[in-house]
Parts: structure tokens; sequence; C-alpha cells
């Protein structure tokens, strides 16, 4: 077998999983809950992020908190504060890509 192969938790349960971790890139998947979300933060490689669904609530830099929907792809700078937040009753799920990827591995 040539390729590897990857699985993705499903549900509605939050759960933020590194799917994978290499050398190109990180694949991270999230599913967040209503009110919750991840705390500021400083990015530490360029982020492509997906919503795959329910609404993502970011607030970038010194910007609002602008709201993007299902089917957005968005391509966030390197070293960007970043709060993202879940502020609707639907289920959040996002795939994030960081690539390159930083230089340190998360814990």
């Amino acid at each position: 077998m040539v390729e590897q192969l990857f699985k993705l938790t499903g549900g509605d349960d939050k759960i933020v999983e590194k799917v994978i971790l290499d050398e190109n890139l990180h694949y991270i998947h999230a599913i967040i809950n209503q009110s919750d979300g991840f705390p500021e933060h400083y990015t530490n490689a360029v982020v492509y992020m997906t919503v795959i669904r329910g609404i993502v609530s970011l607030q970038l830099d010194e910007q609002d908190y602008y709201a993007y929907p299902t089917g957005t792809v968005l391509k966030i700078p390197f070293n960007t504060k970043m709060i993202l937040n879940n502020f609707n009753p639907e289920t959040l799920e996002l795939i994030l890509i960081k690539a390159p990827p930083p230089e340190e591995l998360p814990e």
C-alpha cells in the first residue's frame, strides 16, 4: 500500500484532533459546540481554514468579529492575533491546515 490513510472523527462532541503532523503540513480537524472556541492566540503558521458546517466567528488582530458560513475557505497570515468562537446553536466543524508547518510541534 503506497498511500497513508487518516480518519476524521464524526459527531457533535467537541474535539480538536491533529490528523497529520509532518514536515509538509499540519492538518487539524475541529468540532466546536455553541459558546465554545479557541482562546486568543497568535497563529504560528499560515492557516488555511475551511468551514465544513456551522458558522465560525473570528476576531483577527484588532478587527471586530466577523462570521463565516459553511463552505468558506480562509487564509490567515502567520503571526495574526486570532480569537475563534461558535456563537451559534449549530455545531461548528472546521479543517485547519498549517502550511508550511510551524517549526515546533504542538504538545
